[in-house]
């Protein structure tokens, strides 16, 4: 008998990944964790039943989120990471020697321990000494600080569950507020594709956009997200994305990367028109 992950994208469309084995599941405090292993993606991690990361695309995701404001200010010292239990945006912040700590939030212990045990290739971000886990509603983390941080990287699960409260004008405020002068804050945006998804993004948007003087959103291609269609939040107290990014000065840093490049650093900002009138909308 044949064993399938199926995760619903909309009333109407769902994914289905083929199973060897379930190996891990737990229901936490906050969520439910489950992780599988497949003989397409490798392992997999869910919560609630949505899909988290795969061993096989993970790396664009982190990539991206990760790498595209490091771009910009290549010499930032402090970085707070809110979400984020799979250690994968830590292992990329972690290829800067530049940075002095890595402040990761999670709200759920249970999922860095999963990952831990059975994801290793994420995971291994939190090996390194710079990296700090704090145990805490990002939410009210986030609240106490005050100028304390260069970038702020916002790796959520989606608008509802344990992740709802990162996607309020309250929390953006705050994160205004804890980053430092020329501050960046980066979030996952939602995909643009489906309507549900639509109005999460820009919902989001609309916030951020009131909030932060910079405020752009770029795109990457992940399969086994809704649509495979992402898109990601760049917001700052003033650096731009594409003007000011520091391309010369990564290149030298030599980083081994598998989907971020500078030329697509600039082009993951070229969107769609569809995409483009979605987000004029709440602007």
């Amino acid at each position: 008998m044949d064993l399938w992950f199926t995760e619903n994208h909309t009333s109407n469309v769902r994914l289905s990944i083929k199973v060897d084995k379930m190996l891990y599941s737990e229901t936490s405090k906050f969520q439910r964790i489950d992780i599988f292993e497949s003989p397409e993606f490798g392992k997999f991690l869910t919560l609630d039943g949505y899909m988290m990361l795969t061993e096989k695309d993970e790396f664009v995701y982190h990539e991206m989120i990760t790498h595209v404001p490091m771009a910009v200010n290549p010499d930032a010292k402090s970085v707070l990471v809110i979400g984020a239990g799979d250690g994968g945006v830590a292992r990329e912040l972690c290829k800067y020697d530049s940075i002095k700590e890595i402040d990761i939030v999670e709200i759920d212990e249970r999922v860095v321990a999963a990952c831990k045990k059975y994801l290793p290739q994420t995971a291994c971000g939190f090996d390194d000494p710079r990296v700090s886990v704090c145990f805490e509603d990002g939410v009210k983390y986030v609240r106490k600080c005050e100028e304390e941080y260069d970038i702020i990287i916002v790796d959520s699960t989606d608008p509802f569950g344990p992740g709802e409260g990162v996607f309020t004008k309250e929390f953006y405020g705050s994160c205004f507020n804890a980053l430092k002068k020329n501050g960046i804050m980066v979030n996952q945006h939602e995909s643009p594709f489906y309507a549900a998804d639509r109005a999460a993004m820009k919902a989001a948007h609309k916030k951020i956009f009131k909030t932060f003087p910079v405020c752009k959103v770029y795109q990457a291609h992940i399969p086994t997200y809704p649509s495979g269609h992402w898109l990601f939040g760049f917001a700052s107290k003033g650096p731009d994305p594409l003007e000011d990014v520091k391309t010369r000065e990564w290149k030298k840093l030599k980083i081994k990367t598998k989907y971020y490049t500078p030329q697509l650093h600039l082009g993951a900002f070229a969107l769609p028109a569809y995409v483009k009138e979605a987000l004029e909308d709440v602007e």
